[in-house]
């Protein structure tokens, strides 16, 4: 009889197969799985990427759009002017804290404004433990008043100021911000329509000369005014900022006063305006210069309490989503705003250029290459746009590449790090930042004079 044997067996020889020991089999099954593992990872890569690039070109023209036509509404407005003046009385309220190095550049600027009505200013000095009260009561200026109180926070000092102010427009300005001549003016001007409840006016980087300073420039003229006047059309403002703001006092009241719930005191304030039915609107026009950090260090402490302060608020009003009215259309469409392109949309961010630095490396450089410079060129149109709505110079354009190579990831990692202090419930405490009083070299003025700045209306 005859029987069929493999070659090795008639010859003799061990076989060919031997079964893998336990180490062997698990070592083969960790490649598999890796291989697997990182094939996801690259299409998920993909997909974010993709994702990310539609998400922030959606945003960037539509941002352009909005913003075309809030010029074009302005334009129907006409250009601002003295012929039908309207001036209430107004009293300024200034916090301050150890703002000694430009306290004075603050003050004067707003004594010598161009407002024909009534005025007062008011100081209040939050325990300042360096000369702030003693330079506001040397100045001795007519029509300042200085208020002093233990050191209770910013949200306190507010108060306080508001509790003591005469008039019922109030304009909440912080104790490092220079006001040109006509801001006051063009600012409140804004509250003509009674059913203004609060304007945001504009503020601008007073110390860009730096490279740090020129990054936060451009962030403020390509980031926040575009957004502000997005929020203009949508009428969903969610923050008028400490710099320079205008309220009426009844609006305040309904908003329930300055809160200290949050970091962002005045992002909250603005929320609670919007909920309560109060329309909140932006004066391009209406320009007052602040003092950028000029460290590193103290930006990443400004932006981060600026982040988890805007977190805290957006959590602090969340049920703006579901309510009805002036209520729900903010929270709708201000809200997921907020939560897609300021919280998430940064937090994928870091991993899309993962997925850049991998199709240099290891894909097509030529197509990653492409895809960069596209994106960067899109930036820069939307810079320089943004630039000449804001009557500025193109000059600081040549560091917005750089700034999307490194100040854009700084910004990334403050919002990680504000989502995870969140989610960990972390208790975050005001850090004040260190001034160097920019604006206290130049007696006369304290600061630069905008391009537009109209000549001075005969009294």
């Amino acid at each position: 009889a005859c029987r069929s044997v493999t070659v090795p067996r008639g010859r003799g020889l061990p076989p060919p197969a031997v079964p893998a020991p336990p180490s062997q089999r698990l070592a083969g099954l960790a490649l598999v799985v890796t291989q697997q593992a990182a094939d996801h990872a690259t299409a998920l890569l993909a997909i974010m990427l993709i994702a990310a690039t539609v998400l922030t070109v959606s945003r960037a023209l539509a941002l352009v759009g909005f913003a075309r036509a809030h010029r074009r509404r302005v334009a129907r407005r006409g250009d601002w002017g003295y012929s039908r003046p309207y001036s209430p009385g107004v009293s300024v309220i200034v916090p301050a804290y150890n703002e000694a190095a430009g306290i004075a550049a603050t003050v004067n600027s707003l004594v010598g404004t161009w407002y024909e009505g009534p005025l007062e200013v008011i100081v209040v000095d939050d325990g300042s433990t360096d000369a702030t009260s003693q330079i506001v009561a040397r100045l001795a200026l007519p029509g300042v008043r200085l208020i002093r109180q233990p050191n209770a926070g910013k949200p306190a000092a507010l108060n306080h100021g508001i509790a003591a102010a005469r008039y019922d427009v109030l304009v909440l300005v912080d104790g490092d911000t220079v006001f040109q001549p006509d801001t006051l003016t063009r600012l409140v001007d804004r509250m003509r329509d009674p059913a203004v409840g609060a304007v945001s006016g504009n503020t601008k980087v007073g110390n860009r000369n730096g490279i740090l300073g020129r990054w936060q420039h451009l962030e403020y003229v390509m980031g926040f005014n575009l957004d502000r006047r997005m929020y203009d059309m949508l009428t969903v403002m969610p923050t008028v900022p400490g710099a320079i703001g205008a309220f009426r006092r009844g609006a305040l009241a309904a908003a329930g006063w300055v809160s200290k719930d949050t970091l962002a005191e005045d992002t909250d304030l603005t929320m609670a305006v919007c909920r309560a039915g109060g329309r909140v609107t932006y004066e391009e026009s209406a320009i007052a210069w602040t003092e950028a950090p000029a460290s590193l260090r103290q930006l990443w402490r400004q932006r981060y309490r600026w982040c988890y302060g805007t977190m805290q608020s957006m959590w602090k009003h969340r049920r703006a989503v579901i309510e009805h009215g002036a209520s729900g259309r903010f929270g709708r469409r201000c809200l997921t705003y907020l939560m897609l392109f300021h919280v998430l949309l940064p937090l994928f961010a870091p991993m899309v250029d993962v997925a850049m630095a991998y199709s240099l490396v290891f894909l097509n450089p030529l197509r990653a290459a492409e895809f960069w410079v596209g994106f960067a060129v899109l930036q820069m149109l939307i810079c320089a746009y943004a630039l000449r709505l804001d009557h500025e110079r193109l000059g600081p354009l040549w560091a917005l590449p750089l700034q999307q190579v490194v100040y854009r990831q700084l910004m990334y990692l403050v919002t990680v790090q504000s989502v995870i202090a969140a989610l960990l419930g972390s208790l975050q405490r005001w850090q004040p930042l260190q001034r160097a009083g920019v604006f206290s070299d130049d007696p006369s003025m304290d600061a630069p004079i905008s391009d537009h700045v109209p000549a001075s209306p005969a009294r």
